[in-house]
């Protein structure tokens, strides 16, 4: 049962957030790594991975009460671009373009039929 104080729209939206940043790490985090063996990154990675899911599965859950498994996946891959913009250029130090802003520009405006009701 999802705690009662935060609203039922914004609560999956932040779980998502949580579960996007843990599984960036993981999946990304090692290259600023990479003299570290590979079975160990793996390790690393799936321990990380965890975290994600325990965020992940809630989110899901509990937001499906009030989006549907289009809408959630959709937000899930909104929210991963936004994440990974970030942690690219702050962490990883790699400069975004304008061809990936465009890309994202796309996925959002896909996102944006998927949310919005025609009749």
């Amino acid at each position: 049962m999802p705690p009662s104080f935060i609203s039922p729209y914004v609560l999956p939206i932040l779980l998502l957030i949580g579960s996007n940043i843990f599984m960036t790490f993981a999946w990304y985090g090692h290259l600023k790594h990479k003299a570290v063996a590979l079975p160990v990154v793996i390790m690393v990675s799936w321990g990380i991975a965890l975290f994600e899911y325990w965020l992940a599965v809630p989110a899901n859950r509990w937001g499906s009460a009030v989006y549907s498994a289009a809408q959630l996946k959709t937000m899930q891959e909104v929210i991963t671009l936004v994440v990974f913009a970030g942690f690219s250029a702050l962490y990883l130090k790699e400069p975004l373009g304008w061809n990936h802003a465009l890309g994202f520009a796309f996925i959002a405006l896909g996102a944006y039929f998927i949310f919005h009701k025609w009749h």
